[in-house]
């Protein structure tokens, strides 16, 4: 069967990664899908790993090949995700999250209608440049840029298929582990992984 695609999106600063990693950590059948990006690594990020880091030639090379599901820009740096690799997990049965902004999730969803998307949204924006500060990766300037762009990336909650407000780690984590179990209990999913208990309704 199918695996199912996770999209999970939030401004910068709302703790996706934080949420996405402990996902991941508790949950070993789901692995995240791995973006390209033109933007610099941060401390502890491996090329590979966190994203493939690629130059920004590079980037217009492959997206111009068609290479990409979907590609946007965002605060100055380019972000995509392979097309071809995605789409192999899918078809292998393998639960795979994107995270992604909110331009890619709506292309995304054109070729993936069933994705299962995620906001992460912080409790308050005093909350949001508190914890934008406290990362100590941006200067003033990027922060200040990255507010003014989370309000605008806010507006587009209701696009998602769940909200999850990240006021207290690990509740938001607990919500983001429902949500995929709720997930692989659709009618869809259940059916086909276990059709054994559907016989009985196709039965005269």
């Amino acid at each position: 069967m199918p695996g199912t695609l996770f999209i999970v999106t939030a401004p910068s600063g709302a703790g996706k990664t934080t949420l996405v990693r402990g996902l991941l950590q508790r949950d070993a059948r789901v692995q995240l899908s791995i973006s390209y990006t033109t933007r610099s690594p941060r401390p502890g990020e491996e090329d590979g790993r966190e994203y493939n880091f690629v130059d920004v030639p590079t980037f217009r090379s492959l997206r111009d090949r068609g290479e990409f599901l979907e590609w946007a820009e965002v605060h100055g740096n380019y972000y995509a995700t392979s097309k071809v690799w995605l789409r192999a997990q899918i078809e292998a049965g393998r639960d795979t999250l994107l995270e992604i902004d909110w331009q890619g999730a709506q292309q995304v969803r054109k070729h993936f209608p069933e994705a299962v998307g995620v906001f992460i949204l912080p409790p308050s924006m005093d909350a949001l440049e508190e914890r934008l500060v406290g990362r100590g990766t941006d200067s003033p300037e990027v922060i200040s840029r990255r507010l003014l762009g989370a309000r605008g990336e806010m507006r587009h909650v209701a696009e998602f298929d769940y909200v999850i407000i990240n006021d207290e780690i690990d509740a938001a984590l607990d919500d983001l582990v429902a949500v995929v179990r709720a997930a692989r209990l659709r009618y869809a999913n259940q059916h086909l992984r276990h059709p054994e208990y559907f016989d009985f309704l196709e039965q005269d």
